[in-house]
């Protein structure tokens, strides 16, 4: 059953500190030292006359360390789990084989940087052109790393580098350390090796997913214009030329099935993330009226994101209003809500590289119509006879069979007001139906360091899988679109709903969305001429005195 009675006020736990597992940032253990210099330190500000609080200074210009804060190392994993992900990769390939990853490459632009997903997973190391290569024969690691930029430095602070070597050694746990200047005639070196492993796929990166990746690789190749090498197929021809071998190995499939089955840090995470999802959808809910537009709500839900640490969007907002659902992944985002229109918000941060995934829909006005309710109930009943049997030790075929027996009574009971509609619902059922025939059927798809994560299943449902269920319901002939999703982790214990604080019943949905939101406090300042509007005149009056 789904737990209930979650006071969405107390859901963003953020994962626990590293200093709560046993271990100080940047990675490194603790030690009985550090309450002794604390009170060496304290009596030295007592006999000094320093003893007062931080920042009560007047005659400085900092109050804050001049140092910079930002851990050069994650303090979300320990080193050791990054290893016992490496050590299943030596089991994988034999110790016959090495395997070679590409991390990611500096981006075009003022973007921030972020590893790839696949290079984060086996090393938690976040600098931009790194490499690494774990030979099965010793079960060891070597990270190449850029050489330092002193200017770039200076100017954006510390990139962990080549140079850095033995820091890296502590903070990651990482026996070797080498420069990116040896890598080529360190592959050289190795190559008698028996097998050679790498990823095919293109990497996951900011925002993308694998899926999404191979699109805009189509899209570059169908372009007569454009001959780039995809990076990741130009890193294979040079491992091959490289290494002498023709044939190389798909290191992907062992590392979708290591990323299928998640950690309990990585559980915690996701649950994190989340929650995060979950208060910017309830939030973006509170700040809806008549007049509100697509983008309105994206930036609600962005804020939320932004103020709560996250490292940007997991995806582009689904930002829906009315008939605009129907294209499931519209992202333009510009229409504004009249009185009587429904509106689905479908966008998920990335929290410290792991996402989540989650849908609803709700009034413009607040209030459900009468065709909104009918519809609306319908689709939710279906939803929720699916929720409720979703466990792990099954089959996700069994699971669908056994929702359809409550789902053929929902059907057969509902009163539909129309004909197009009950049409529509019975279509809806029987193409659920055809899907539940098919032994390789799937419930939805994986979650967790991308919105469509690697999920290899096959047969039963097994604890530490992530996923979402994200049925779709339409009415084509009045565009009518309805959809709601939910990120599911699978316990010892059966199906935790971690988005399921988040109301889907319409008497909680119309409550949350009467309440005062973000933007009845922030109202709008420029028209879409960029002209001040009367808000904007008044701030402006107040901070010149007037």
């Amino acid at each position: 059953m789904r737990p209930s009675g979650i006071d969405p006020r107390n859901v963003l736990q953020v994962a626990p500190s590293p200093r709560d597992r046993g271990w100080d940032a940047p990675g490194r253990p603790r030690t009985a030292l550090l309450p002794l210099l604390m009170g060496v330190l304290a009596l030295g500000m007592v006999l000094t006359g320093c003893a007062e609080a931080p920042g009560s200074e007047t005659d400085t210009w900092h109050a804050s360390p001049i140092e910079e804060t930002r851990p050069l190392f994650t303090e979300h994993f320990p080193p050791e789990e990054f290893a016992e992900r490496r050590d299943r990769v030596y089991d994988a390939i034999g110790s016959d084989a090495i395997a070679v990853i590409q991390g990611a490459p500096t981006p075009m632009g003022f973007v921030a940087f972020r590893q790839s997903n696949e290079f984060y997973h086996l090393t938690g190391i976040e600098s931009p052109h790194a490499y690494l290569i774990l030979d099965g024969a010793d079960r060891e690691a070597t990270l190449y790393l850029a050489n330092r930029k002193e200017g770039r430095e200076y100017g954006e602070g510390k990139v962990l580098s080549a140079e850095d070597a033995d820091l890296v050694q502590e903070l990651a746990g990482i026996s070797r350390v080498r420069s990116i200047d040896d890598l080529r005639s360190d592959l050289q070196a190795r190559g008698g090796a028996a097998a050679v492993y790498a990823p095919f796929a293109p990497p996951e990166l900011r925002a993308t997913t694998r899926n999404m990746a191979n699109r805009t690789l189509g899209d570059i190749a169908e372009d007569p214009m454009d001959d780039r090498e995809p990076r990741h197929e130009r890193f294979l021809a040079l491992l091959r030329s490289d290494l002498g071998v023709s044939e190389l190995q798909d290191l992907n499939p062992i590392l979708d099935e290591i990323r299928m089955i998640k950690s309990e840090r990585e559980l915690q995470m996701i649950r994190a993330s989340s929650r995060l999802h979950g208060l910017a959808i309830m939030e973006a809910m509170r700040a809806t009226e008549p007049g509100v537009t697509e983008y309105d709500i994206e930036a609600v839900a962005r804020y939320v994101f932004w103020r709560h640490g996250a490292m940007g969007s997991a995806y582009y907002a689904l930002s829906h209003v009315a008939s605009n659902a129907h294209m499931n992944h519209y992202h333009a985002g510009v229409r504004e809500a009249l009185d009587g229109d429904m509106i689905l918000l479908d966008y998920g941060a990335d929290y410290h590289y792991y996402v989540s995934d989650m849908g609803r829909m709700w009034p413009a006005n607040g209030r459900f119509n009468d065709v909104q309710r009918e519809l609306y109930g319908f689709y939710l009943a279906f939803y929720e006879a699916i929720l409720d049997r979703i466990r792990p030790g099954v089959s996700a075929q069994q699971v669908k069979l056994e929702a359809l027996e409550e789902i053929d009574d929902i059907l057969a009971s509902w009163e539909f007001s129309r004909d197009s509609y009950e049409a529509a619902a019975r279509d809806f059922v029987e193409a659920y139906r055809r899907g539940a025939q098919n032994p390789d059927t799937r419930l939805g798809h994986g979650v967790g360091m991308a919105a469509h994560d690697p999920f290899p299943y096959e047969g039963e449902l097994l604890p530490g899988m992530v996923f979402v269920i994200e049925p779709q319901f339409r009415v084509s002939d009045e565009m009518i679109y309805i959809r709601l999703e939910d990120t599911i982790i699978l316990t010892e214990d059966g199906a935790e709903i971690v988005t399921d604080f988040v109301p889907r019943d319409m008497e909680s949905i119309e409550r949350l969305v009467q309440q005062r939101g973000i933007l009845q406090d922030y109202q709008r300042l420029m028209s879409e001429d960029g002209e001040f509007l009367d808000a904007a005149d008044r701030l402006l009056s107040a901070a010149r005195g007037n």
